[in-house]
């Protein structure tokens, strides 16, 4: 493999929608509101996410393989780090490579937003390495998911908002629930795959504290809850409920066919990533007929 593969699969590919997707909403969501729309800083906002999900990766396969909680003979797609395609100093690089390139994007935020953009940019660049790394590794703790509803849901819908307007609404909230749990799924589903490698590491993610069955009903329950959702958005709730709820039923079908008690096929980690694609183009397409 060349090292421009590795390098794209070091990225993860599949994972990056839960970065662009809250940008790409939340711009469209702020021209609804107000009218009006920034494309240079809808660009910086959104290659700043792009920066921080790829460094967050790049943190995560190189400090799992160290870990142990990667291995040659681990169930997915294959890590650069433990596989020996990159060396973990190229590894560790590559992040930090990224989170400059984030700093650089959230600096142009700042000259337009102020201290704002402080209280979320800081935050996100010490947590792309303290998903995995650090004293208090998220990943480890269980508490992967709610980070992504965190930053990747309300803070990456919520922040975009701001920058586009300089206001905060509860539009933007609600839409940061949503879209944050669909994002969620994302990381459940590579927990619920990864469980036996994950267990003996010391990686107690939500999958290996509670088994497979409960995550199994949490996942459905994270498809489902952001169709629902949408009747709390007063201006357009019904011009798209029944089209995102069907689609949430699909891939709850998908999911309860393929989370099986023995593991779960890569395929779907790409059929989550097509929902929250789905789901928010939906919500989108509701938007313009406003």
């Amino acid at each position: 493999m060349s090292q421009w593969k590795a390098w794209i699969l070091a990225a993860r590919p599949k994972t990056l929608p839960a970065a662009i997707v809250p940008v790409w909403s939340g711009s469209l969501l702020a021209y609804e509101q107000t009218g009006s729309f920034h494309l240079s800083l809808a660009l910086l906002t959104v290659f700043g996410a792009i920066s921080i999900q790829v460094a967050t990766n790049f943190f995560n396969d190189v400090i799992d393989s160290q870990k142990g909680a990667d291995t040659r003979e681990r169930v997915g797609p294959q890590r650069v780090t433990v596989s020996g395609l990159l060396a973990p100093q190229a590894v560790y690089f590559g992040a930090f490579l990224m989170l400059i390139l984030a700093s650089f994007c959230g600096w142009f935020l700042f000259q337009s937003r102020g201290w704002p953009i402080l209280l979320i940019g800081i935050p996100s660049l010490y947590l792309s390495f303290g998903y995995t790394g650090g004293p208090f590794p998220l990943a480890y703790r269980g508490m992967g998911e709610l980070f992504v509803i965190l930053f990747f849901g309300l803070v990456a819908v919520g922040g975009t908002v701001f920058v586009q307007t300089g206001l905060w609404t509860s539009e933007s909230l609600i839409l940061g629930v949503q879209i944050g749990l669909l994002s969620a799924v994302l990381i459940a589903v590579n927990n619920y795959r990864d469980v036996s490698e994950d267990a003996p590491a010391g990686k107690l993610t939500l999958a290996v504290r509670f088994g497979r069955p409960l995550v199994r009903y949490l996942i459905v329950g994270m498809t489902l809850v952001p169709a629902m959702l949408i009747l709390c958005h007063s201006e357009y709730s019904m011009a798209w409920f029944l089209p995102a709820l069907g689609a949430a039923v699909i891939f709850v079908i998908l999911e309860l066919k393929f989370l099986s008690p023995d593991g779960v096929p890569s395929s779907l980690l790409g059929l989550s990533a097509l929902h929250l694609i789905l789901f928010v183009s939906l919500q989108n397409f509701a938007m313009s007929l406003t």
